[in-house]
């Protein structure tokens, strides 16, 4: 699990003052992109090696509003993977209370055709389960 905080922008919130909802889709791609980052295989050093992880489903749970300037942390792990995908669940914090609950899921694939990640990015493959174990 890591832990990744965003604070909320003013251009992130509707004309209410709350975040608006399509927001902690990409919160939670802010908080994956990081917990590869500090794996040591963001997606830049994976797609320079020719493979992309499109998104195969995303959920998302509203729970509590956010608002500007607020800061949510969000607890991202792997929940799940095999060979061919990935899936990574999100708990979103504001100050310890519960504002929403993610859960995606993501292929990997070079040139439009799935791969089998621990084949093609055996070191990448590794890492997260050594991290998964924990």
């Amino acid at each position: 699990m890591h832990i990744y905080k965003h604070e909320i922008r003013y251009y992130e919130c509707d004309r209410m003052g709350i975040t608006h909802h399509s927001n902690y889709v990409r919160i939670m791609e802010e908080a994956r992109i990081d917990y590869l980052d500090k794996l040591g295989w963001g997606f830049d050093k994976i797609e320079a090696d020719g493979v992309v992880s499109p998104v195969v489903s995303i959920e998302c749970k509203y729970k509590s509003p956010t608002t500007f300037k607020d800061i949510v942390e969000v607890e991202v792990c792997i929940s799940g993977m095999s060979e061919l995908k990935f899936e990574f669940n999100y708990i979103m914090r504001k100050d310890g209370k519960l504002v929403a609950e993610g859960h995606s899921v993501h292929c990997f694939t070079e040139n439009g055709r799935p791969v089998v990640i621990a084949k093609r990015l055996p070191e990448l493959y590794e890492r997260i389960v050594k991290d998964k174990k924990g």
